[in-house]
């Protein structure tokens, strides 16, 4: 699974004094029937429509004021990837959640959405007759509604803190980090200058909420520019691990693929982690090879970035570039620990530029980071890092 529910986001209550708004949005009135059932049992959540398709949400937008609307992409007289623009121009900082059946064909239309200005997406259990598929949808379906719905608060400027768009190294200050929901919304961020000479060998990226996009803002800019082994965990089911490598393959103009066990690790080519095992990488003689694992989830998630980053910093030390984009939680931070301790580079995303101040704020606000920047930004310090001159 590519993220198994954070416990501590389901206790967790709302800083707001208002529950979320949610209009939920889905031709079958079984599955309208027991999401609505399961969002009234959170107090924070407030269920304020729930229409079949796409011509009854529109009807109902201006009147209900969502905040997050849970989106079905095939329903009859106008389905979800018609609706999505139309709902973002109603309201450009609504949150839209694809919601979908697990088929290859909804994994490609959903990374579509997500290119369009969809916030997030979230496989349909196979079955709700299935206790165990329909908690852990349950638990991720009210994760994305909480935290994203406090991303769109904090960007329409309820809580939304004032930051810096590029904040380059400086001296270190203690402070004390308390994570809310997977966000360090207002923490301040700590800087680690960086040891000069060594020249990263390859690239690691982790992301989770809001990684497609960001992944492929990044492999646009960076297209024809890279060469060397780039190996990225972004949470995600099997599904659409596989459709992701073929968008990031199109974007980047590299070999991208899900990565094969025992494959040996060659330049100009991208491994993704598949969905639902682990991504690490081992030495071989002289060479370099996956290994794919399904040990226990860490962070509540496989693949997680973790156990990827300790796996590159065993075999390639400090030569190692890493960015930790937008995604909930906090999973790629012991693994930047490892990096910054070897003396690798390690850039955050910032606060502003992500959809969730999670996995990045983590990093940003605990000293590993050398550089805290906005997505636009990450491009320019990966090419400069890689030559480098790291700003």
């Amino acid at each position: 699974m590519f993220q198994l529910g954070n416990p501590e986001i389901k206790k967790a209550k709302s800083s707001m004094q208002s529950p979320y708004r949610v209009m939920i949005v889905d031709d079958s009135a079984v599955i309208r029937g027991f999401l609505a059932r399961w969002l009234k049992e959170e107090g924070d959540i407030e269920v304020v429509a729930s229409v079949s398709n796409g011509v009854y949400a529109l009807r109902e937008f201006e009147k209900c004021k969502p905040e997050v609307v849970i989106l079905d992409i095939e329903m009859p007289e106008m389905d979800g990837m018609t609706a999505l623009p139309k709902l973002i121009a109603l309201d450009p900082d609504v949150k839209v959640i694809m919601a979908s059946t697990l088929t290859l064909r909804n994994a490609n239309i959903s990374m579509q959405a997500l290119a369009k200005g969809a916030a997030d997406y979230i496989p349909k259990p196979e079955s709700t007759r299935h206790a165990g598929d329909k908690e852990a949808f349950q638990r991720d379906l009210i994760s994305k509604i909480k935290i994203l719905g406090a991303n769109r608060r904090r960007k329409t400027g309820d809580t939304a803190p004032q930051t810096d768009q590029s904040i380059q190294a400086k001296p270190s200050s203690k402070v004390q980090v308390k994570e809310s929901n997977g966000l360090y919304r207002g923490a301040a961020v700590k800087l680690r200058p960086h040891r000069p000479g060594l020249i990263p060998k390859v690239l690691a990226i982790g992301s989770s909420t809001g990684g497609p996009q960001a992944l492929f803002s990044v492999f646009e800019k960076l297209k024809g520019r890279l060469s060397l082994p780039i190996f990225i965990t972004q949470h995600m089911p099997a599904t659409f691990t596989a459709i992701l490598a073929e968008h990031l393959a199109k974007i980047s103009g590299m070999n991208c693929a899900e990565a094969i066990d025992g494959e040996k690790v060659e330049n100009n080519r991208i491994y993704l982690a598949p969905g639902d095992w682990h991504m690490t990488v081992v030495k071989d003689g002289s060479e370099a090879k996956i290994k794919l694992n399904q040990n226990p989830p860490e962070n509540y998630c496989r693949p997680a970035v973790d156990p990827m980053l300790r796996s590159l910093d065993q075999v390639y030390g400090g030569r190692i570039l890493t960015v930790i984009l937008t995604g909930m939680g906090h999973d790629g931070k012991k693994g930047c620990e490892q990096i910054a301790s070897s003396g690798g580079y390690v850039i955050a995303q910032d606060e502003e530029s992500s959809v969730v101040w999670g996995m990045p704020g983590a990093v940003a606000t605990s000293g590993l980071s050398n550089a805290v920047l906005p997505l636009n930004n990450i491009p320019a310090a990966v090419e400069n890092a890689l030559t480098g001159r790291p700003s």
